[in-house]
């Protein structure tokens, strides 16, 4: 049974038939590759220096305790714009009060001795204080008390003894003087160091209320009503963002083209299609030895508090630099095997070009090798291009892509 199958096997591949194969069909030669072009072409740009950095706020500070005791009342919180000057939180003023009362009494104390009534109010002349004038009327009565007693001994009417008397009297009260008018000159300078005393006191009662010292919003609170702090001890974290600070990163060799006043277009993610305007403001003096860049800041106005710091934002700086330069458009160059290639059109053939690039402006880029001026480079089908492929060049508007219906 296993032979007789053998055999019409093959007798059915003996048929002629079985020994025809389909006829191939030769390759269709299609043809010069139609594309588009565009000549390599000279003018004038400006220069712009397109790079990214991060948003800070213009200003930033951490409000303190200045003064021990325990949080009465918190007014703000995180995100909460305030005013400067506007008060913030408060610290128990209790124990401040009581403190000023007692030196304000010590102050008044020694004030009335120098006969003072106000605080601002000087000693003119020493001599006219309390002490010193009852001090000069008891030296001035022993003084002619002296003189009067060694008349009437000089003429030997009055005794020794007497002379003796009044002359040490005069002389206790001359020393007692000198000691009085020492003592006031001290008590000037304790009036000088109470009121000191007090200011600060005073100060430090004012210090119970903690308020911003400048426009800004919270940007962190860290204080509770009840808490109990000393100086030093964070409460706030303000921060000011208009205007914002942009601080950018730029390569040292376009350092001379930097200069501050130039304008900036600045764009962040969360705007989409949106530019704000800003200008340089500062730059820095030194490079970054480990990026070979160096540090650019611009102020942009935000006065609706749009712009977040932290953020991301990529800018273009308008530099005042214009070169003459090389460009073709961007779509014309592509990345292959590790370099840029052009595809230059000669004589109805293509040679493929390694280009050096420079700067990119919207749709074009900038040429710094590889091509000349006049030249013809193709646009469109260089995925299938390369050196020899034989094209031919089409002019005309550019057909618009077919929309898709939706659905």
């Amino acid at each position: 049974m296993k032979l007789l199958v053998a055999f019409t096997g093959l007798c059915l591949c003996l048929f002629p038939g079985c020994q025809r194969q389909p006829p191939i069909q030769a390759k269709q030669d299609t043809g010069p590759i139609a594309i588009r072009v565009a000549a390599v072409q000279s003018r004038e740009v400006r220069r712009v220096v397109d790079t990214v950095g991060t948003l800070f706020p213009i200003d930033e500070t951490v409000i303190s305790a200045e003064i021990e005791g325990r949080v009465d009342l918190v007014l703000f919180d995180m995100g909460d714009q305030v005013k400067q000057g506007e008060e913030l939180a408060r610290v128990s003023e209790e124990e401040q009060r009581y403190l000023l009362a007692q030196n304000e009494a010590q102050l008044r104390q020694s004030m009335e001795r120098l006969g003072l009534k106000e605080e601002d109010e000087k000693v003119k002349d020493i001599r006219e204080t309390p002490e010193l004038r009852r001090v000069r009327a008891d030296l001035l009565e022993a003084e002619q008390r002296y003189k009067r007693v060694r008349m009437l001994v000089d003429q030997k009417i009055g005794a020794q003894a007497d002379l003796d008397q009044a002359q040490a009297r005069f002389q206790s009260l001359q020393a007692g003087y000198d000691v009085t008018m020492y003592q006031t000159r001290n008590l000037i300078q304790e009036v000088e160091r109470f009121k000191a005393i007090v200011e600060l006191q005073r100060k430090k009662l004012r210090d119970t209320h903690v308020r911003a010292p400048f426009d800004a919003f919270v940007k962190d609170r860290q204080v509770t009503v009840g808490q109990y702090v000393r100086p030093n001890t964070p409460l706030f974290t303000l921060v000011k963002i208009n205007p914002v600070r942009l601080r950018l990163e730029v390569p040292e060799r376009l350092a001379p083209w930097i200069k501050v006043g130039q304008s900036a277009d600045v764009e962040v993610e969360a705007f989409q299609n949106r530019k704000f305007q800003g200008k340089v403001s500062r730059i820095a003096p030194t490079v970054d030895q480990t990026k070979r860049t160096f540090i650019v800041e611009a102020l942009i106005d935000n006065p609706n508090g749009e712009l977040k710091a932290g953020s991301y934002a990529r800018a273009r700086l308008m530099t005042q630099k214009v070169d003459v330069i090389r460009m073709v458009p961007a779509r014309a160059v592509s990345y292959i095997l590790g370099a840029n290639k052009a595809f230059v059109v000669v004589d109805g053939a293509i040679q493929a070009r390694e280009v050096k690039l420079g700067d990119r402006f919207d749709k074009e880029v900038e040429i710094l090798e590889g091509l000349q001026d006049g030249e013809q480079v193709a646009t469109t089908q260089v995925n299938r291009l390369d050196t020899g492929v034989r094209v031919r060049i089409v002019t005309g508007a550019e057909p618009t892509p077919a929309v898709k219906p939706a659905g």
